[in-house]
């Protein structure tokens, strides 16, 4: 490896170096990072892998971190019974569990269709885009490979490769996202193409014969059950057995099913082995290397067999030393590894609901309630470099490599089964938060398989600027690709659940544009959602429905009303009929039945928070949301915010009026072959080349026209043509570009008190050519924002008036004739100007970021 990349590594590290390691995880702790791992096992560095295993091993994770706790009488019994012999006996009768509760039913995905001019919608169709780009030989390469089967095409690189020990992995992803998406889409090609790895996978497993599957040889799991360095084998076969398992369910893929079961079995044997031959002690050392979620996977299997292997095999990857933690309810999650352990509470939730054991939900309670009152940032999500800091100590840990995809995607499953038992609201609005901040702004745009791993929380930062930047289709495939793929293909699985009964009733607990074939209830709902803006300050829902024909029944609706609203304002109306609203963060209740209408109007206001930290010193460091949007600033660095002393948010921020967008121009010249744009660059005003869109340089190449005439409208940029104007610097709001003079260079500052010496008339190009303009000083008739001739990216602006310019009259038409085109970036609809103390903040919400520089939290004082 080379020495700057393994100074990377280390430096992306350096968090957890301070932090010892539990009894509960692998040990170095730099060798439990997915980052780590990759990097170490593409270096092809002999002399650092074993400088690195060298020290490999795990330390003993019994059941002491519970069991201590207990009665040395329980202790006793249980050693009896830890023979396998005695645990199968133990669950051959699963039939005697009480099964969990009276539970919300979900909806199936094949019932709910988003509207595909939602950003949901569009963010459905980017995946679905992403999903058909990837080619069937190339996904299963390695799983030939491993078969001795022929291998056409090629494989993918990243973490797909064939020399990565996780190969496989995304492929599991893969067909559990096909199968989602297939039930949000019936898109026909998508069928085709999963039905065809499925079926290449058969082949594989029929092939080897035994009932393993996987794209590495079964020698790893020789090394996973010796104790022995491996990258986490048990992991990918839980994608690869999740992935055929949602075939099964989402696409009643019978054969995958068959493919599960055998794979299962195979797997039963092997952990059958380890305990025979050792001890159950020794299964249990082994899952200090990560497993993903195989308990999640197997208690879903059995609640479909109802075989006793299965809930036994489930059982047996219930990684008890973490578990037992939060059974006693002990706070001690810091330096875990977080994606490694939330699976295995998922899995804890499953065991809950197959068996009805309420241990089991009360371990999953607490780990939410302590990842959110002491480990989550504004976003909703939670970790940083992949593990969990210490709790309230955030303000510590902001930087680039926060926020680990997996463990948002992993959360929301928390969440999700927490609000199915319990109907609270708080679950609900902990999801609407993860997934609007945490999930939907992980693609780039509209970008097909362009994501990110992390999502920087820092001052200062940008998703192209982290360790891992934006991913690329066919050469990365990390972990957070693989659930990024699933996110995007289920984004209707959460907004609608149901009771059934004979009053049949809809919980509603997103609002998202869709439509819904509630079978239950009989009718088509439709939910329309407009598109949220700062200029108006009120959440529209408008439902309506129709009933299938021959039906008529009444039904129960149950809006959600977040606890991010308020009272005040609030205004529901049933067919034109006024309803009393209940408090935020509780539902409304509706009789319904179909050609009914329902409107919504839920009032948005800003708030702020403060970041997880009690230490007095970080009280002033908050974050902003927006209903459930939380804002970002664009910024280098800069976080201080001036929120004056009237405690009033009319006194700091204020909404952008949408009219805005009309008047953002980018001033461009051609030079050489080149096309270059007027930027502002550390407040001094350059030429630089042409940027890409959603990029900090676009940002700096965008205006806006502040009218003299400040009622002046105009409907495109044309019929700006003859006006007088500032120049306000995108980013920079409240600042313009000042001349200090002739030939001195153009800045961007304050307005001076007499602004017509930063005002300019925008006048037809010097040039003579169609659609050129010039930009003329009102104070210095005859000076012109001038660039100079055949120059070069970087070169700095200035005022120049003909008779003092060196260069020709043809020259100098030249260098101040200027295309001028709409903005090249633009206002989102929920945009914001925040006042700081040494410059102004444009505030957007952070989902919608691309490649710019921003910052989440904000020092505010008065």
């Amino acid at each position: 490896m080379k020495g700057s990349t393994l100074f990377q590594v280390l430096a992306i590290l350096s968090v957890i170096g301070s932090v010892l390691s539990k009894e509960c995880t692998n040990t170095p702790t730099q060798l439990s990072s997915h980052t780590f791992r990759y990097q170490l096992l593409k270096s092809h560095n002999e002399t650092w892998k074993q400088e690195m295993f060298a020290h490999y091993h795990l330390i003993p994770t019994d059941d002491s971190a519970w069991s201590d706790l207990l009665p040395r009488k329980i202790l006793r019994q249980e050693a009896d019974e830890l023979s396998w012999s005695m645990m199968y006996k133990k669950m051959k009768n699963p039939g005697s569990f009480k099964v969990g509760g009276d539970f919300l039913k979900e909806i199936s995905l094949h019932d709910v269709r988003l509207d595909s001019d939602s950003i949901q919608g569009r963010a459905q169709e980017t995946n679905l885009k992403y999903l058909l780009m990837l080619d069937v030989d190339n996904l299963v390469w390695s799983f030939r490979k491993t078969a001795n089967l022929p291998t056409p095409g090629k494989p993918y690189g990243g973490w797909e490769a064939p020399d990565i020990e996780l190969r496989g992995h995304f492929v599991g992803h893969y067909l559990s996202a096909t199968a989602q998406m297939w039930a949000s889409t019936h898109n026909d090609t998508l069928k085709e193409k999963m039905s065809a790895v499925v079926s290449a996978l058969s082949a594989c497993q029929k092939k080897m014969g035994t009932g393993y599957l996987s794209a590495f040889p079964s020698e790893l799991f020789d090394r996973f059950e010796a104790i022995k360095p491996v990258w986490a084998p048990y992991y990918t076969i839980h994608k690869i057995l999740a992935g055929l398992l949602d075939q099964y369910t989402f696409a009643n893929d019978a054969q995958a099913l068959v493919m599960t079961t055998w794979m299962v079995e195979y797997f039963y044997n092997r952990v059958q082995n380890v305990i025979r031959t050792h001890t159950v002690e020794r299964h249990w050392l082994s899952l200090n290397e990560e497993t993903g979620g195989m308990n999640d996977v197997l208690y879903r299997l059995f609640a479909i067999t109802g075989n006793p292997k299965h809930l036994l095999l489930a059982h047996l990857f219930d990684k008890p030393c973490f578990l037992g933690l939060l059974a006693v309810q002990a706070d001690d999650i810091s330096g875990f590894h977080a994606n490694t352990h939330i699976p295995i509470v998922i899995g804890s939730q499953m065991r809950y609901e197959v068996t009805g054991d309420p241990l089991y939900k009360t371990i999953s309670t607490f780990f939410m309630d302590i990842v959110n009152s002491s480990h989550s940032y504004a976003t909703g999500g939670t970790s940083v470099s992949e593990f969990w800091s210490d709790p309230k100590r955030l303000a510590s840990t902001l930087q680039t490599e926060n926020e680990e995809s997996c463990t948002t995607y992993n959360m929301l499953k928390v969440s999700r089964h927490l609000f199915r038992w319990t109907k609270e609201v708080a679950y609900a609005d902990y999801y609407e938060r993860a997934l609007t901040n945490g999930v939907l702004g992980i693609q780039r745009g509209t970008e097909p398989g362009v994501m990110i791993y992390m999502l920087p929380q820092g001052r200062g930062v940008s998703k192209a600027v982290s360790y891992h930047k934006w991913g690329t289709p066919f050469n990365s495939f990390w972990c957070c690709y693989g659930t990024g793929i699933e996110s995007f293909s289920k984004l209707g699985d959460s907004i609608y659940f149901e009771e059934e009964g004979s009053v049949p009733s809809l919980y509603i607990i997103q609002y998202v544009s869709s439509t819904l074939d509630w079978k239950s209830g009989k009718i088509v709902l439709n939910q329309k959602v407009d598109p949220v803006v700062s200029s108006d300050p009120y959440l529209h829902v408008t439902l309506t429905s129709s009933s299938k024909e021959g039906a008529e029944q009444s039904s129960t609706l149950n809006l959600r009303i977040p606890i991010w609203t308020s009272s005040k304002g609030a205004k529901a109306t049933l067919n034109a009929q006024n309803l009393d609203l209940p408090a935020p963060g509780s539902f409304l209740q509706v009789k319904w039945s179909g050609g009914d209408k329902l409107t919504l109007n839920l009032p948005i206001s800003i708030r702020t928070e403060q970041i997880k930290d009690d230490r007095p010193e970080y009280a002033s460091v908050r974050a902003i949301l927006y209903g459930p949007y939380l804002l970002s600033g664009y910024s280098s660095g800069d976080w201080d915010i001036k929120t004056g002393s009237t405690g009033s948010d009319a006194d700091w921020i204020s909404p952008v009026p949408a009219s805005y967008n009309n008047h953002l121009v980018t001033f461009s010249q051609e030079s050489g072959e080149s096309t270059f744009v007027l930027t502002n660059m550390n407040q001094s005003i350059r030429m630089e080349k042409f940027p890409k869109a959603g990029t900090d340089a676009a940002i700096r190449a965008t205006f806006r026209l502040i009218f003299d005439d400040t009622s002046e409208k105009i409907s495109s940029i044309e019929e700006a043509i003859g006006k007088t104007v500032m120049l306000e610097s995108f980013d920079f709001p409240g600042m313009v570009l000042v001349p200090q003079g002739t030939e001195n260079n153009l800045v961007v500052t304050d307005p001076p008190n007499d602004t017509a010496t930063s005002s300019f008339g925008i006048v037809h190009g010097l040039d003579g050519k169609d659609n050129s303009v010039s930009l003329e000083s009102v104070t210095q008739k005859g000076c012109y924002i001038y660039s100079g001739v055949n120059y070069s990216s970087s070169i700095g602006m200035k005022l120049s008036c003909n008779s003092s310019s060196s260069s020709s009259e043809a020259g100098f038409s030249q260098a101040t004739s200027f295309t001028m085109n709409n903005g090249l970036s633009a206002y989102h609809p929920i945009s914001f100007v925040a006042k700081g103390r040494n410059r102004n903040y444009l505030m957007v919400p952070l989902q919608s970021i691309r490649d710019e520089s921003y910052s989440v939290y904000f020092n505010m004082q008065p």
